[in-house]
């Protein structure tokens, strides 16, 4: 993760909107083979959908997993990614089609940003100190009570502009400020803190429940989003959202809706039967064994249940992105949300 000052935030997108192009190339192409083979390649075109390897991306894992798309007559291709920032520039580029669960909200923001109306975003999964998904761990012995406690220690987070300046903000106001953060890949956040590397990482499930489980670290507080963002510890924190762009939207309606039945198909799964959904964590992430049983799962929300007053929390979350300069202009929310 970067240093969170708006012009390192948006070299990655200038690079990337650099990249986009072939689109109109593309069309001419098309054009040439005639309507038949158009209205073919619109009637199944392949989906590309980027994901980062954590517990919330459980409803597409499970929609994959379960043959949810397929029984949709959707092709459907799950791409790995080492961040939310990758994924969002695979959007950009034209080299996904949207995001899973899990990818962080304003990453997907910062994309809309570079290049207005890009996608639209159908589920999101809130999370606080009741459905966990973000968290600081140290060692199973350091003496440390509070978030407080950790200032003038070193403190790493997991990549991504999204966690590098929340990891900043819930520092500073637990009491900690001034305390420098580094960027460190979420699958080492637990062998550094054993290592004695780092004394403390702002990070995400299911790193928490793996130190647990292997006795090297512990939970120091969940939820710290909600409770030092937001303002209250179990307000819903809607860091991760999955979208689809908008270009897919317009070119493949009747593709669009039942990928989205099919992907909610994997919500309800999620709700309805945690026990057996948990299992499909194992291929996308480093959750398997025992640790399926113990991953503390995210709560969803779909577009359609959306509030006035989860909007607005949601809102107060990008707000921050705003007032710490990450983006240089208000992102709507409301804008963001795809209406049906």
């Amino acid at each position: 993760m970067r240093n969170p000052s708006h012009p390192v935030a948006t070299l990655p997108i200038d690079r990337t909107r650099r990249r986009l192009v072939g689109a109109a190339a593309a069309g001419g192409a098309l054009a040439t083979l005639g309507a038949p083979a158009v209205v073919r390649a619109q009637a199944a075109p392949k989906i590309r959908i980027g994901y980062w390897p954590i517990a919330s991306g459980l409803p597409l894992y499970v929609a994959v997993e379960k043959g949810y798309f397929k029984e949709a007559g959707l092709d459907v291709e799950a791409l790995k990614f080492a961040g939310a920032q990758q994924v969002m520039e695979a959007m950009l580029s034209g080299r996904a089609d949207g995001s899973a669960n899990g990818t962080g909200s304003a990453n997907l923001a910062i994309g809309e940003i570079a290049q207005p109306g890009l996608f639209k975003i159908f589920c999101t999964n809130p999370s606080n100190a009741k459905y966990v998904l973000d968290e600081f761990i140290v060692a199973k012995d350091a003496p440390y009570k509070s978030i407080a406690e950790l200032k003038g220690k070193k403190v790493a987070s997991g990549p991504g502009i999204q966690n590098v300046t929340l990891a900043k903000t819930v520092l500073e106001r637990a009491g900690a400020s001034g305390t420098s953060v580094t960027e460190l890949p979420i699958g080492q956040h637990v062998a550094a803190i054993a290592a004695g590397q780092v004394d403390a990482c702002y990070t995400l499930e299911p790193t928490g429940t793996i130190g647990r489980m292997n006795g090297t670290t512990r939970v120091l507080e969940a939820g710290v989003i909600a409770h030092y963002v937001l303002g209250d510890p179990l307000a819903p924190w809607h860091g991760g959202s999955a979208s689809l762009t908008t270009d897919f939207i317009k070119k493949y309606p009747d593709a669009t809706k039942k990928y989205m039945a099919a992907y909610f198909k994997g919500v309800d799964l999620v709700r309805s039967n945690p026990d057996e959904a948990r299992k499909y964590m194992k291929g996308y992430t480093a959750i398997e064994g025992p640790l399926t049983g113990e991953v503390p799962l995210a709560a969803y929300m779909k577009y359609s249940e959306a509030t006035p007053e989860s909007i607005a929390y949601f809102q107060k979350f990008f707000d921050l992105f705003t007032d710490k300069g990450i983006f240089d202009k208000k992102v709507v929310v409301a804008d963001l949300i795809y209406k049906g």
